[in-house]
């Protein structure tokens, strides 16, 4: 074999041929070169015979050419350039060259271009370089991962045309379900072993994909899902190319919002179609689980890179799926509009609807008696989602440029039964209205409608009542309720009249469908166990009060009786170390008050 350096190093001036060895040499001795061909402006010179043996393009060029002048010929759009057609050049002549995961993709397209075929030589360059893909290349991952990755410098149409992209697509994806099974056996064989050793039997190959170009990964992903690749395993992949490709690009854009006033450029249009790509092939099934904090991240980069609305759709619909599980961290989107909040308000609101739509569909699925109230998985991941809305108002209220409108839409959009106490939309409706001084009399009533005073804890009556931010009519209202819910607790009212009421209201009409019927019975019913929880919660603020009362309450009769058992036993001292004289003089005390003094005195003296 001959190395490529040294035969590329070869070259000599035009006047004799451009590959001469001992070989070459002794067939061309006498015979000068006869036709000079040029590729991308490199000149070689050559010799028609060993040209027309293998190649019919040349052949057919030299024979129209016939009568003009044939010494000079030009090859336009060469694949992969001079340096290629000095490879097959070196075939030609019969000269070695070693064929690799890297020439042979450009190889084979330059064997295509000059028609190298076996119709003028068996063993061409064609066949050469076929034999080499199927036995050697196709029989790899790596090396179909490296074929398929020179493709990308190649004409898209030649190496579609001879199926050299979609032969490595097929088999990184054939190569990668035998890896699955073997790492299945793996994983029976050493279940007893740690999680990281059994995590790099399953995606070993993850990271190589990450050196392919978008549209090659796309159609390997695919592929990997028509022949059954683990959604897992699948989603690794595409987590890994989108840190590797997307990585620290564009951090400056959130805090710089003049910025997306230019228009785009060459290199975020690129990251743009990878962004929404890599959302297209995210896996659909539900058992497969995509990171919280990977869909946020392309979240973010969707809306840095104003992607297509579809795929920002797409994300928050994935979002919206697992709200529940989402921390207050996720939801802080920066918003990149200028003279807008600093959050991305509107985003969060979307993921609430969609949040909101799946709770109602799953409601709707689980038509039926044995699944409704409280005890519901949809009602439990709303009361989740009501705590999370209400610790991210209060982290956006101090906004001085977040708007009323946008404020209260948010709040708005939980229904009533999400949240069983208000103290942590009552905290953000605080911060709002101190962090926002200039809003009205009409917009603050406005804004506090939305408390529910019923559901406030002890602490936060107290508050509010001391509160001067709050419009006065909410500080009456905290205060009667305040004062009712101490009358019914002194009574010993449990709220009996307001369930009642709540029973009388919700009586299904007659002319109601059966599912409607349902419906509002569920929904009724829902409603009382959310009373009797908040019943609960005062009940348990009562004994808490109860309970306080009782330790002041000891605390205080357990200082007087201290005091009471100390002067006892000062008095008993003194009889004990006066003996009979003290009752004597206690006697004599009573017919005069002088006596009595110089006993007091005399006693004091025999104590110390």
């Amino acid at each position: 074999m001959v190395s490529e350096t040294s035969l590329s190093s070869s070259k000599r001036s035009p006047a004799t041929p451009k590959f001469c060895n001992s070989f070459t040499t002794r067939i061309f001795a006498d015979v000068a070169g006869d036709i000079t061909i040029v590729v991308d402006g490199e000149s070689f010179l050559l010799h028609k015979f060993p040209l027309v043996t293998l190649s019919g393009k040349i052949r057919k060029m030299v024979a129209e050419a016939k009568g003009s002048n044939v010494s000079n010929l030009e090859l336009l759009n060469f694949p992969g350039g001079h340096q290629t057609f000095e490879l097959a050049m070196k075939f030609c002549y019969g000269m070695n060259f070693e064929i690799t995961t890297f020439n042979v993709a450009r190889l084979r397209c330059a064997a295509e271009y000059l028609e190298m075929t076996e119709e003028y030589r068996e063993q061409n360059l064609i066949s050469r370089t076929e034999i080499y893909l199927n036995e050697i290349v196709f029989q790899s991952f790596q090396k179909s991962v490296e074929v398929l990755s020179t493709c990308e410098m190649l004409p898209p149409h030649m190496v579609d045309e001879i199926e050299i992209s979609s032969g490595c697509v097929e088999a990184i994806a054939m190569n990668a379900c035998k890896e699955q099974l073997v790492s299945g056996l793996s994983k029976l064989d050493c279940a007893g072993e740690s999680r990281e050793l059994k995590d790099d039997c399953v995606a070993w190959w993850v990271e190589d994909l990450s050196v392919l170009r978008i549209d090659y990964f796309q159609r390997v992903i695919c592929a990997m899902g028509r022949m059954g690749v683990r959604s897992d395993s699948i989603i690794a992949s595409l987590m890994h190319y989108a840190q590797s490709s997307l990585k620290g690009i564009g951090k400056c854009q959130f805090w710089n919002p003049s910025r997306t006033n230019t228009s785009p450029t060459s290199i975020e249009k690129d990251q743009r179609i990878i962004v929404e790509t890599l959302v297209s092939l995210m896996p659909t099934d539900k058992s497969s689980s995509i990171p919280l904090t990977f869909l946020f991240g392309m979240l973010k980069m969707a809306i840095m890179l104003a992607a297509t609305i579809p795929c920002r759709l797409e994300l928050e619909r994935r979002i919206a799926l697992r709200l529940e599980m989402v921390s207050l961290d996720d939801l802080l989107i920066p918003s990149l509009q200028s003279g807008d909040s600093l959050f991305d308000v509107d985003t969060v609101h979307r993921l609430l609807v969609n949040f909101l739509q799946r709770v109602e569909e799953e409601e709707t699925e689980d038509y039926g008696y044995e699944s409704d109230g409280l005890c519901s998985a949809g009602h439990g991941s709303l009361l989740k989602v009501g705590q999370l809305i209400d610790a991210y108002l209060a982290e956006i209220a101090p906004d001085p440029y977040l708007s009323l409108q946008k404020f209260v839409a948010l709040i708005e959009i939980l229904p009533d039964y999400a949240r069983v106490i208000d103290d942590g939309l009552y905290r953000a409706v605080d911060i709002y209205l101190k962090a926002h001084p200039a809003l009205t009399e009409l917009e603050s009533k406005k804004l506090c409608k939305l408390i529910d005073c019923q559901k406030l804890s002890q602490e936060a009556c107290n508050h509010a009542a001391q509160n001067d931010r709050l419009p006065l009519q909410m500080i009456v209202q905290v205060l009667y309720f305040e004062q009712m819910r101490l009358k019914n607790a002194f009574s010993g009212s449990s709220g009996d009249g307001l369930l009642s009421q709540r029973i009388s209201s919700g009586v299904p009409s007659a002319a109601m469908s059966p599912r409607d019927n349902y419906a509002s019975l569920r929904r009724e019913n829902r409603e009382l166990k959310l009373e009797i929880s908040r019943m609960r919660v005062r009940l348990s603020e009562l004994e808490k009060e109860q309970m306080f009362m009782k330790q002041g309450m000891i605390d205080k009769a357990g200082n007087g009786r201290t005091f009471l058992t100390s002067l006892s036993k000062g008095i008993g001292r003194i009889a004990i170390f006066s003996g009979q004289g003290g009752g004597k003089r206690q006697k004599s005390g009573r017919k005069s008050r002088g006596s009595e003094g110089k006993t007091g005195r005399s006693r004091r003296h025999s104590v110390s």
